[in-house]
């Protein structure tokens, strides 16, 4: 599978956003306010950005950091004030809009589906969700995290260590070993410290 650009994604990211839609769906007002793992943002916060994310494509994007002056935090707080409804309601109901667009600010499909894998865990995990994460969806965030450093700096944080998924093909690098479920091997090169419990190996205390 092409982790990059490969169209074969596409169906895995929809399938992720509309199980992330559905698990949100019967949330109370203070879950919706709860904290998620994504520093500063919220629940409702975070799906407003998702919703950001799947509505600007690559000239939008450009222009929205242009006039943020390039500071990603400033063009993801603007974007996200843009996306958010008045209620959580709303914000969810904005959400379900964008289920299935292929709305992106570059081809770089697997970090797309990374964006929801991910920001999707940032919120289920704080408020006691399980994951609907494949180990195949996991699998291709993985191979593109381990390759580069895009979205999150993933590349650097497993950089010297040898990573291994316990329950799927995803092996990189030489080094100290990390090993453990695919998805919480991406989530800890996402840089989310939560997910180090779920790790074994003497390259832990490293990652």
């Amino acid at each position: 599978m092409d982790t990059v650009t490969s169209p074969d994604l596409w169906p895995a990211i929809h399938a992720e956003r509309a199980a992330l839609a559905e698990d949100l769906a019967d949330l109370t007002d203070a879950q919706w306010a709860a904290p998620s793992l994504c520093t500063d943002w919220t629940a409702e916060e975070v799906v407003a950005h998702l919703t950001a994310a799947a509505s600007i494509g690559r000239w939008r994007w450009i222009a929205s950091m242009l006039g943020a002056r390039f500071d990603p935090a400033v063009h993801n707080a603007r974007r996200l004030a843009e996306h958010r409804g008045a209620t959580p309601a709303q914000t969810l109901e904005r959400f379900r809009g964008v289920v299935d667009s292929r709305v992106a600010p570059s081809g770089h499909t697997a970090a797309w589906l990374g964006e929801v894998v991910v920001h999707g865990e940032d919120v289920r995990r704080p408020l006691g969700l399980p994951s609907p994460t494949t180990v195949a969806a996991a699998t291709a965030v993985a191979g593109f995290f381990a390759s580069r450093d895009f979205t999150v700096r993933s590349r650097s944080a497993i950089a010297g260590l040898r990573v291994e998924a316990t329950d799927g093909p995803f092996a990189t690098g030489t080094g100290p070993l990390v090993a453990g479920p695919t998805l919480s091997l991406v989530m800890a090169m996402a840089g989310r410290r939560a997910h180090l419990a779920d790790l074994t190996g003497p390259g832990v205390p490293r990652l």
